[in-house]
């Protein structure tokens, strides 16, 4: 269905003028490949032992705006299909809003897509938006939120306030799937601190300005974690499962990222209140980029970063406690859009390591493709990416732009 549906908007002109009332609607939109290849069987009872992994991606947008573009409405729908795993194999609305621009302020109404945070290899203030699990291990991948955004500008700075009343569930791989827990997460048996469950209204506020050459941000927020703890139960046919639990907290971030020429040095810390005792979390680091390497068009740029969380163990896991992240990134700066990183993050003090590299090439003015080699080495028992021990894997993607 999902591939029918892409032929059919493939022949849309990428861009349609609806010159009516001053009215402009973009269409555009990429339809992907995706194949995953694991080194080695499943290492979790009840997982799908294929080495090979196909799936279907579809994502398509439409822009809406009039006013001389004061005025938007975005829509954003994804879906991917996966005939091995049925929890990965999902839609989601990614965008659906609408955004009015005035002088000093602007308002958006709906589903969206926020960002915080600075850091490469750990992204640890930002918290608008639930992580799409069963699209990939790195929290790159969000779900979209609904949320009323305000924004104020000024002299001083800009300050946003959120108010999200409604709560996304994290999503997990199903029992076939690969890079999961031993225990399957059973998101029909979530368990909410709060009352009113996912209905909990999350507010969050962010002031952020831009000084010289530093880019600062100040946050907080208050609601339903997008982090969740796990507890063991039996489920009616006898097995033993996790049961997501998403309990309140209270979390004040700082996030600040300073450019001195080929430098850039970034910090993101937080303060969280309701997972056990109240702890701190900082990732900071810096970036180093030579330019038009051997009088080239190329750029490199080398990354260290430093991951510290304070965490007890009534908290959710994380392997960020102690952990240093060593990495590069290149850009060859030519017209096919060629780029590559690759990096480590070493665990200090148990050696574990997570090797990470990826590249992205344009074949041609609708192709792109991409590959992603995710490996872990050393992982002792007590590591959250231990059950993950034999889901080394390489997976490639193509897709089709229009």
């Amino acid at each position: 269905m999902i591939v029918g549906v892409a032929l059919v908007m493939s022949a849309v002109p990428a861009q349609v003028n609806l010159a009516y009332a001053d009215m402009n609607l973009d269409f555009s939109g990429f339809l992907a490949g995706d194949l995953r290849l694991f080194s080695e069987g499943a290492a979790n009872s009840g997982q799908s032992d294929a080495r090979l992994n196909p799936s279907t991606v579809l994502q398509l947008e439409w822009n809406l705006d009039w006013n001389e573009g004061d005025d938007r409405i975005d829509f954003i729908p994804f879906a991917r299909i996966d005939p091995q795993d049925s929890e990965r194999s999902h839609v989601d609305i990614r965008e659906l809003n609408y955004l009015h621009l005035d002088d000093t302020w602007d308002l958006t109404i709906g589903i969206d897509k926020v960002f915080w945070g600075v850091t490469e290899s750990r992204h640890l203030v930002d918290i608008i938006n639930q992580t799409d699990a069963v699209e990939d291990s790195d929290g790159e991948d969000k779900l979209g939120q609904f949320m009323i955004n305000l924004g104020l500008q000024s002299d001083v700075g800009d300050i946003n306030f959120f108010i999200m009343p409604y709560f996304r569930e994290r999503t997990f791989p199903g029992s076939d799937g690969r890079l999961r827990a031993p225990f399957v997460v059973d998101t029909d048996r979530t368990h909410y601190e709060s009352d009113m469950e996912e209905f909990h209204p999350d507010l969050a506020f962010r002031y952020s300005v831009v000084k010289g050459d530093w880019d600062i941000g100040v946050a907080h927020f208050y609601g339903t974690s997008r982090e969740a703890r796990f507890i063991p139960e039996i489920n009616g046919a006898g097995d033993t499962v996790l049961a997501p639990q998403y309990d309140l907290i209270n979390q004040t971030s700082a996030d600040i990222q300073a450019t001195f020429d080929a430098w850039l040095w970034k910090f993101e810390g937080i303060y969280r209140q309701g997972h056990g005792d109240d702890f701190i979390a900082a990732s900071g680091g810096l970036e180093y980029t030579f330019y038009g390497i051997a009088d080239s068009d190329a750029d490199l740029g080398l990354l260290a970063e430093y991951h510290y969380d304070g965490r007890d163990s009534s908290a959710p896991a994380t392997i960020f406690d102690n952990d240093l992240f060593l990495g590069l990134r290149a850009a060859l700066n030519d017209a096919q859009d060629t780029t590559f990183l690759a990096g480590v993050i070493w665990d200090t003090e148990t050696q574990a390591q997570n090797y990470t590299v990826e590249a992205s090439r344009r074949l041609n003015d609708y192709l792109t493709f991409e590959a992603e080699l995710r490996i872990i080495s050393n992982q002792p028992t007590s590591d959250p990416l231990y059950s993950a021990r034999d889901d080394d894997h390489l997976q490639l993607r193509l897709s089709y732009y229009f």
